[in-house]
């Protein structure tokens, strides 16, 4: 009698965040498909190289979605330390037998695939903030209570990724951790100092590394330089001006063919709106808008503080990947290396992208 009533209160899963999950992960694949193949053949003599590894970790990614959007999230707070200490040893791991690709040492090889921690990172981190944020509310607000947990706690995993370097993941982690402080009731007051220290590291590591500061330079104005450091952006301005209203046709982009550099990764909505034009292009913003307001409203909806942080958290953590990706492609923000959720390919970041979006599921089990 007990287990069926136990089954009768088991919520189904929010239909809309699902369906839209599984449409952007179908349009991604098929543009991985399309964007990659000239840049696949050139490198490997496979056109289908960069689309074959991707369907491999669309798959891994369903069933990590399937399993996730069971497991409760409430254990999330009972792992919590089992999980920031295996994403530090994994760091660690980065740093000392890690792959380097192009200058950047971000990846540790396992068989014929590579992850980066880093994603890793940005996950935890939601997990530890929405936690951390719960216990806060119950406690009396001074810079102490504020900033040294999560300062000793996030700041640890951040220094082990500026020494990769990864300087978008740190951006990305923090801009996240803002936002859930400002959800989850932090003064504004506190804000002060988090502010000014984001705007003097960003400055000391825009000197240390002046690639960063040239990319800054060719930013203000990438037509002074197009053959040069200014080439991704102004071919990523080409690619979306000549795709117009209804685009190219899919597959018949003109700036994939070794144009843009790896157009299968962070350029990828350039070559979708190439292809698809301005209305395949808003169709697919139309369709993060609503995934992210099905977080949104999960978390509003969610009975506790932990879970009703922790879906905003997450949702934000992809809506703001979507905007940084998008806003480079369109020359908006300066270029650095964020991907697109579920469209980019990379196994690590859309595999983590699918567990956070699992734990939204989860957590829309319990909403009211």
């Amino acid at each position: 009698m007990k287990k069926s009533q136990a089954k009768k209160k088991r919520k189904p899963v929010d239909h809309i965040l699902l369906a839209v999950l599984f449409t952007l992960v179908c349009m991604g694949l098929m543009m991985v498909f399309s964007a990659s193949a000239p840049s696949a053949f050139e490198e490997f003599g496979d056109s289908l190289h960069y689309f074959k590894r991707q369907l491999a970790w669309v798959v891994m990614g369903l069933f990590v979605l399937a399993f996730v959007s069971i497991v409760n999230y409430k254990s999330y707070k009972n792992t919590l330390s089992i999980l920031m200490v295996l994403n530090i040893v994994l760091l660690i791991l980065v740093a000392t037998v890690g792959t380097e690709v192009k200058g950047a040492q971000r990846w540790l090889g396992i068989g014929p695939f590579g992850i980066q921690p880093s994603e890793l990172t940005k996950v935890v981190v939601v997990i530890y903030m929405a936690s951390y944020l719960e216990k806060l509310q119950k406690q009396k607000q001074t810079i102490a209570t504020v900033y040294v947990p999560p300062a000793i706690m996030v700041g640890i995993p951040l220094v082990l990724i500026i020494l990769q370097p990864h300087f978008s993941a740190i951006m990305i982690i923090g801009v996240v951790c803002a936002a859930m402080m400002v959800v989850g009731g932090v003064k504004f007051r506190f804000f002060a100092p988090a502010f000014v220290a984001a705007g003097l590291g960003g400055t000391a590591l825009a000197i240390i590394e002046p690639y960063r500061l040239q990319r800054l330079i060719a930013f203000s104005d990438p037509f002074a330089d197009k053959l040069g450091d200014g080439w991704q952006i102004v071919q990523s301005l080409y690619a979306i001006g000549s795709g117009g209203l209804t685009g190219l046709g899919l597959s018949r982009s003109r700036q994939k063919h070794l144009y843009i550099p790896e157009p299968q990764n962070d350029f990828i909505y350039s070559i979708l709106c190439e292809e698809l034009g301005y209305i395949g292009a808003i169709f697919v913003i139309v369709l993060f808008v609503i995934l992210v307001w099905r977080c949104f409203v999960v978390a509003a909806r969610c009975p506790d503080t932990f879970g009703s942080l922790l879906a905003f958290g997450m949702g934000f953590l992809i809506i703001f990947q979507v905007i940084f990706n998008i806003g480079v492609a369109t020359a908006s923000v300066p270029p650095t290396g964020v991907p697109l959720p579920f469209f980019s390919a990379g196994g690590s970041s859309f595999l983590f992208q699918m567990i956070a979006m699992g734990i939204v599921l989860n957590i829309s089990r319990s909403a009211e």
